[in-house]
């Protein structure tokens, strides 16, 4: 059983829901990133995704574009990334973390040598946005060999056919863009999730994380009614941008906590 199938399984015996906070590796700072990891689980999260700098992304808005370029400023890459993995399973080996970013840092690593390297850091799960699930089954089978889950998008948008592929293909939790753009681009559109969670849930067993759009306590309360576990992202980023880079992790930690209050209410 992998980290991330072991913390579902235990969430839901216990009835509450997995809160997955996002940050971008080397933002504001890299020596910030493994406390800001460490914080995070502090405030409750369950999961945490560490976001890979990439000079190109395509599903990022400007508040993770810019995170990502602060990173790539500090001149953070994939290896950087993983040494950060390693740092942070010094002092915790429970947390699952996911890695979330594109196919080209991957591909210039080579796909073998980072599945590899990505074991042996200590990552449970992997979300390469650019990989589509109808071709990149044997990145998957090679991610689940190492015991690393291969975790895809579902958007809006996506068909029948892409939702039972995703099924098939992926492990860990499936992740639900609620939006019809980029990350922050706009406020979640609740009800429409609400109509679209349990025709996913039809078509898989896997847990369903939604993200893209949730801001606050409320919404990601709302979000918890359907979903299994709830993704914030481009909020966190904007209070580590909303203050001194000393002030990242308290300001992150007092933005969370109410938000598993929230959850566990």
């Amino acid at each position: 059983m992998s980290r991330i199938q072991g913390r579902f399984e235990a969430l839901a015996k216990a009835k509450r829901k997995a809160l997955i906070p996002y940050i971008t590796a080397g933002d504001p700072h890299p020596s910030l990133t493994v406390p800001l990891m460490r914080g995070l689980v502090e405030a409750g999260a369950d999961i945490l995704e560490l976001g890979v700098p990439f000079s190109d992304p395509m599903a990022d808005g400007p508040v993770i574009q810019r995170a990502g370029e602060r990173a790539l400023k500090h001149g953070v890459g994939l290896s950087d990334v993983l040494r950060f993995v390693i740092e942070f399973r010094t002092s915790d080996s429970n947390t699952p973390i996911v890695l979330m970013g594109y196919a080209n840092p991957i591909e210039a690593m080579g796909v073998e040598k980072f599945v590899g390297a990505a074991k042996a850091a200590g990552v449970d799960g992997v979300i390469v946005v650019d990989y589509p699930p109808e071709e990149c089954e044997q990145f998957a089978a090679m991610a689940k060999k190492a015991e690393i889950d291969p975790i895809f998008l579902l958007a809006p948008t996506s068909t029948d056919k892409r939702i039972e592929q995703v099924g098939r293909v992926g492990s860990g939790y499936l992740y639900y863009v609620s939006l019809r753009g980029i990350t922050g681009a706009s406020n979640i559109d609740l009800g429409d999730v609400a109509l679209k969670i349990p025709k996913i849930r039809a078509a898989t067993r896997l847990p369903i994380g939604v993200g893209f759009g949730i801001r606050d306590a409320a919404s990601a309360k709302r979000v918890a009614q359907s979903a299994d576990a709830v993704v914030i992202g481009s909020r966190i980023i904007q209070e580590i941008e909303a203050g001194a880079a000393d002030q990242a992790v308290s300001r992150v930690k007092a933005f969370l906590k109410p938000i598993r209050e929230a959850l566990d209410a």
